[in-house]
């Protein structure tokens, strides 16, 4: 007769990880697009000022 299978038991989470991955995890900003259309229309403001 076999012995029973030992049931395996998985590794625990380290809790740190979640912790620095917030901190990690700064303010978003605006995407390129948005910064270049800005920059498009500020620069259309200024040309017409001239």
């Amino acid at each position: 007769m076999k012995p029973p299978l030992k049931k395996r038991v998985p590794k625990p989470r380290n809790p740190f990880v979640a912790l620095a991955a917030q901190r990690r995890a700064g303010p978003h900003g605006k995407p390129a697009s948005a910064q270049r259309q800005l920059d498009k229309r500020e620069l259309k403001q200024r040309l017409a000022e001239d």
